[in-house]
Formats: C-alpha cells, sequence, structure tokens
C-alpha cells in the first residue's frame, strides 16, 4: 500500500543528494545557465525555501512509502505547501525512484495525497511540470490533473 509520511531529519540528506542535480539539470535545461551555475542556483534556492530542512514552517516535505505488513520502504518523495487559506496545496516536488517507476506507484501516491488533504478541508492541488517531461505530465493527466497555464521564458542577449 503507497502512503506518505514526513520526511526524517536523518532522510533530509538523502533528498537533497537527488534533488539537487535533478532541480540543476532543469535550470540548466530551461534557462540556458551552465551546469556549475544552475547548481548554484539551485542550492540557492532550496536554501531559501527550507531553510530548516524538514522542519521548515509553511512546508510539508513528506516520504513517499510502500508499506507490506511487515515493512516499510521509501519509493519517492513528496514536497509541497499548503495555502489553508485558499484551501489549495501547491506540489514542488514530486519523484518516485527510478526503480519504482512504471509500476502505478506515483498515481497511487498523489491519488493517497488526495484523499488525505480532501479530509483535511483542501479543494485543489496545483504544480508547474515541465514540458518536456512526459512521464510526470502522463501521471499527472492520467490523474486528474490539466493544464492551466504555460511557463515561457526568452533569454535576453547581451549588448543589444
Amino acid at each position: 500500500m503507497i502512503s506518505s509520511r514526513p520526511m526524517r531529519d536523518s532522510e533530509y540528506p538523502g533528498y537533497l543528494e537527488y534533488f539537487l542535480p535533478d532541480y540543476a539539470a532543469e535550470i540548466s535545461t530551461n534557462y540556458g545557465l551552465s551546469s556549475l551555475e544552475a547548481l548554484v542556483q539551485a542550492k540557492r534556492e532550496i536554501a531559501h525555501d527550507l531553510p530548516y530542512g524538514v522542519d521548515t514552517p509553511g512546508e510539508v516535505v513528506l516520504c513517499v512509502v510502500n508499506r507490506t505488513s511487515d515493512t516499510e520502504s521509501v519509493v519517492g518523495y513528496l514536497w509541497y505547501r499548503p495555502d489553508l487559506a485558499a484551501r489549495s496545496a501547491f506540489i514542488k516536488d514530486f519523484h518516485i525512484f527510478a526503480q519504482h517507476q512504471g509500476k502505478g506507484l506515483g498515481k497511487q501516491a498523489l491519488n493517497a495525497l488526495e484523499a488525505e488533504l480532501s479530509r483535511a478541508g483542501f479543494e485543489q492541488i496545483k504544480l508547474r511540470v515541465a514540458e518536456d517531461n512526459k512521464r510526470a505530465k502522463h501521471v499527472y493527466e492520467t490523474t486528474g490533473f490539466r493544464v492551466t497555464g504555460v511557463n515561457m521564458s526568452k533569454t535576453i542577449k547581451s549588448g543589444l
């Protein structure tokens, strides 16, 4: 059974080990920064967004777990920011480990999150997904998400 639980302090370094290079690659691809510049930006943003790690107020950082009758194994991560006034949650990061992808665990995790948020009175889940992330887009679309906008950017050439 797929569910989630709060990430432990001891698990946070492992999360950063996955998140920083992954996010830096996205920054590099989307904004044309070098790998080093993108990694510096990713580190700066995570330090700003999660200054107290898993204990950062207003942020929810979870481990996605697969529970059986006698074991619990972490199969991914989920980070979201609840907006109580708007009764919505914004997913900032969602990742199922590569060895567990393609098994429906991402869909199960999103459905479990939706049920938990619904019980807490939330009415909407929002997120941003990179245009070229076909696997994630498929998971989101099959769990009922729809496109509500498009992010765009343009690099300004210096000296013009």
